[in-house]
């Protein structure tokens, strides 16, 4: 007989996942001194471009100057758009739930490519296990009978069509020939619900107009190439500041959209304009547009309520930011928000922020070739004083800067956030050209999920990246140069050629860095089948007590002090779940010793998909902050109770 250890179940209650819950609501003082932040930057943007225009803009150099000015301008029309935007982040109220409400036909659609049992399993588990009653269908466009089988064991629908035409979109309008629903949830293979999915997102179903409630993008891989663990002891993802700041925001406008993933639909909405669009490789913001331009409402909750992969390498970073900034290119020339009908201001507003952010790339761009250039030819773009121009530009760039950090309460630190713009600006920049040619690249690419095919192998540095870096590189020697005298150019203003190599020097910098996350061992593609946490739990092996080191749906890692006999036979892991005991049949893969501890390596058996499926809910569905009786060691969680002292009957006949 299994003997629960006193809280046991614990260490899965609060695993490695940051927190995700809804976020207070911003004091009015708070809000007062963001605002007041952004105005008073505004204000000092507006004073300094009519400064600039008016009395710096060295016509003789324009070739230079003037695009100089534009990247300027850009800069502040990003600002203005940036704080009318995220102006409020709390317009709107999560609904209570009602006690009144008509029952809802509600199927969960968990459409799939080529994603891998090991990412997969997770995802359809938890999304069984939710409640209330509900279906859930696994679309499969690869029609693989392995997957047909994983989904009928773990309880789900199983559906395939003909062709992939249409790509996700039409995998999705092929689900609706089929299903008899009201509402329907999208969650992509490898986003793995919490147990909130369904009771958080369905009251706003109350309101009759509600197209689609869409909920944030979160991620359990935190050793992911967008992620990054600052020096606080936080982890920072590049998404963030969108999916819990931006998003949210555009409650107040009306103009919340749909994500493609995480998300609940109503099905009449989506028939209302003939369903998923698939006149783009971003059907879900042009989906949601074509619903608004109909009458229908969105609404975004900010409550993390599923978790998936991000990225692991750069290849599959730049892969997924090329395809979006297609998609909205394709969307801005087939149905622009600025021109479409049937949109208030506000929605034009908020899409146009959204779509038109892509080619914030082109300025980060032009910061970099303008440095190269004047350096190059001995150029002065700037008509005026240097001890005028230099602190006038610092300090307004400085409050800009401020600004930013104020607004995106937070979640955009400048130096990871810039860092970013340089990774990405290889996919954005020739993606962005698709404006003018909607079907350039239309073909939709999946993002790759679980176990690299090319796992252990550097990603090549793309070419615009390592030109530029070249050509930094003999930009700065030429510089040195032509101080020496050694070069045919002279600089006639020597602060304009000092100040565009101080800025070229940390566009190097920033560079290199570029190249070497891309480069970086630590982002040669996933190695293993399953992302493994750090959770800290008390088990058994082979009726030996012992701690879990790490846990996946594949495997786990295993301390135990005493010696376990390797040539013991079948081998069982057991743990305390809060839906009772799990045991596990495992094989050892490696073994090591750590101190006067053994740390094993071990695998799950075959067969064994029912279990692991348990193990998944009780990880995937627990509450993610840290209950009582437990104390945090970095990213990990430790029990501090003692293991379960009984041995199951297995156990027991395996020990002896």
């Amino acid at each position: 007989m299994h003997a629960t250890g006193p809280g046991g179940e614990v260490g899965l209650a609060a695993t490695v996942f940051t927190d995700g819950s809804l976020p207070p609501p911003e004091s009015p003082r708070r809000k007062t001194v963001i605002r007041a932040t952004a105005l008073f930057a505004i204000a000092v943007t507006a004073a300094y471009l009519v400064w600039r225009v008016t009395s710096t803009i060295a016509l003789d150099w324009w070739w230079i100057a003037i695009p100089l000015f534009v990247a300027e301008v850009h800069n502040a029309v990003g600002l203005v758009l940036y704080a009318i935007a995220l102006w409020d982040v709390d317009a709107a109220a999560p609904p209570a739930p009602s006690t009144t409400r008509r029952r809802q036909r509600v199927v969960l659609l968990i459409p799939t490519y080529n994603e891998p049992p090991d990412v997969l399993l997770p995802t359809i588990s938890a999304a069984v296990a939710l409640k209330p009653k509900h279906e859930t269908w696994l679309l499969d466009d690869e029609r693989r009978d392995e997957i047909r089988a994983l989904a009928e064991t773990l309880g789900a629908r199983y559906l395939t069509r003909p062709s992939n035409e249409g790509a996700k979109a039409g995998n999705l309008n092929h689900a609706l020939e089929s299903i008899d629903a009201d509402i329907i949830g999208v969650l992509d293979a490898d986003h793995v619900p919490t147990a909130r999915f369904l009771t958080a997102l369905l009251p706003y179903f109350d309101d009759p107009k509600l197209a689609f409630v869409q909920s944030p993008q979160d991620f359990y891989n935190l050793e992911s190439f967008e992620h990054q663990r600052r020096r606080n002891g936080e982890v920072f993802n590049e998404e963030a500041v969108f999916y819990r700041v931006i998003a949210p925001a555009k409650n107040r406008w009306s103009a919340p959209f749909w994500c493609g993933t995480c998300a609940m639909i109503r099905v009449d909405a989506l028939r209302s304009v003939g369903g998923v669009s698939t006149d783009s490789v971003t059907e879900d913001i042009h989906t949601t547009i074509r619903m608004y331009r109909k009458g229908w409402t969105g609404a975004y909750h900010n409550e993390v309520l599923a978790r998936g992969l991000a990225p692991d390498d750069a290849s599959g970073y730049l892969l997924q930011r090329n395809r979006w900034a297609i998609g909205a290119m394709q969307v801005l020339r087939r149905e622009n928000p600025l021109t479409s009908s049937g949109l208030t201001i506000g929605q034009r507003l908020a899409f146009a922020t959204t779509l038109f952010g892509w080619f914030d790339s082109w300025r980060t761009f032009t910061y970099i070739l303008i440095p190269l250039a004047v350096v190059a030819t001995g150029a002065v773009p700037i008509d005026a004083p240097g001890q005028i121009f230099i602190p006038l530009f610092l300090a307004t760039l400085a409050i800009q800067s401020f600004a930013m950090r104020a607004l995106s309460r937070g979640q955009y630190p400048p130096r990871l956030s810039i860092l970013f713009e340089f990774i990405r600006m290889p996919a954005v920049l020739p993606a962005t050209l698709a404006v003018f040619w909607p079907d350039r690249a239309s073909k939709f690419k999946v993002t790759p999920k679980g176990r690299s095919a090319t796992s252990g192998q550097r990603i090549p540095v793309p070419r615009l990246l390592s030109g530029l870096a070249v050509a930094s590189s003999v930009g700065i020697v030429w510089f040195a140069a032509t101080l020496l005298g050694l070069s045919p150019v002279t600089y006639g203003v020597p602060w304009a050629a000092i100040g565009a190599a101080v800025f070229m020097a940390m566009n190097l910098g920033l560079l290199l860095a570029a190249i070497r996350r891309i480069r970086s061992s630590k982002f040669a593609g996933n190695r293993r089948a399953g992302t493994r946490l750090p959770v800290q739990v008390p088990v058994r092996l082979a009726g030996l007590p012992g701690e879990l080191v790490d846990l996946s749906v594949t495997g786990a890692g295993v301390r135990i002090e005493a010696p376990v006999d390797l040539h013991v036979g079948e081998l069982w892991l057991t743990m305390e779940l809060p839906t009772g005991p799990l045991e596990l049949q495992v094989d050892i893969r490696r073994n090591r010793m750590v101190g006067a501890s053994e740390v094993l390596g071990l695998s799950f058996a075959a067969g064994q998909e029912k279990a692991v499926a348990r193990l998944a809910v009780a990880i995937f569905h627990a509450d993610v902050a840290a209950p009582r009786r437990t104390r945090r060691r970095g990213s990990t969680v430790v029990w501090e109770g003692p293991a379960p002292e009984t041995t199951t009957s297995r156990e027991r006949a395996t020990a002896a």
